[in-house]
């Protein structure tokens, strides 16, 4: 455990004095834009319901729309047991934490459609068993309006049981992100497909605190049981 909170202090430490281009997901899914050309690109994002789920991406633009990148995934905090909860054997619910690279790639088809394919993939961080997780997808993106500040994209993926829990390992996902007072006030959702822990529809706004903070509110519905969650995320975007 003690590895876990050293590598989320590295992460978040890297967090805390970035630039980024975009951000990297609406909810859960990719917002399949390319962080620019050496820069880093930084997400925090909170799930709150029984537990706290914590979720950090870093990604770094190696110019020509590739992009890669490190993720600490589902660092679960049990507020009743007031501890952090492990998997590597279940797959009832996701494995956790994961450490996972991400990598994506985008080309570009016209001044308003661009496909975005790209991957994370990684491990379990476990003492006794650590496991390969992934999931990769492909996302057809739209960007409308004068500042492009409309966009919309969606598209197939496909993951295993230890990153999404029992259910479907294939299926779609969409999302949106509606720039009504475009870098000041933004509706956002998205969803996944699947009766898996993954499978969720996720709705809410973006308040920019600064021209580089842009602060998010949500609220998630599961796919399978239709159980109920908040969702707090927070983004840095670059001068």
């Amino acid at each position: 455990m003690r590895n876990i909170f050293l590598t989320n202090f590295f992460i978040l430490t890297l967090f805390s004095g970035i630039e980024s281009f975009a951000q990297l997901t609406v909810f859960n899914v990719s917002s399949s834009e390319i962080t620019d050309s050496r820069k880093i690109s930084a997400q925090q994002q909170f799930e709150i319901q029984d537990e706290v789920e914590s979720s950090t991406t870093l990604t770094y633009g190696l110019g020509k729309n590739w992009e890669v990148g490190l993720n600490l995934l589902n660092l679960d905090y049990s507020i009743k047991d007031k501890e952090f909860d492990t998997n590597d054997s279940s797959i009832l619910k996701p494995y956790a934490p994961l450490f996972l690279v991400n990598a994506q790639k985008a080309f570009e088809l016209n001044d308003i459609f661009s496909i975005g394919i790209g991957a994370v993939a990684g491990s379990n961080l476990s003492s006794h068993r650590r496991s390969f997780v992934y999931y990769g997808y492909s996302n057809l993106l739209a960007s409308l309006g004068p500042q492009q500040q409309y966009q919309l994209a969606a598209g197939p993926y496909i993951s295993n049981h230890k990153f999404l829990s029992d259910g479907p390992v294939y299926g779609v996902q969409a999302a949106f992100d509606a720039g009504i007072f475009y870098k000041k006030f933004h509706l956002l959702g998205d969803w996944i497909s699947g009766s898996h822990s993954k499978g969720k529809l996720s709705l809410g706004f973006e308040i920019f605190l600064t021209q580089r903070l842009p602060l998010a509110f949500g609220w998630q519905r599961s796919n399978s049981d239709g159980s109920q969650a908040a969702v707090i995320q927070l983004t840095l975007l670059p001068k």
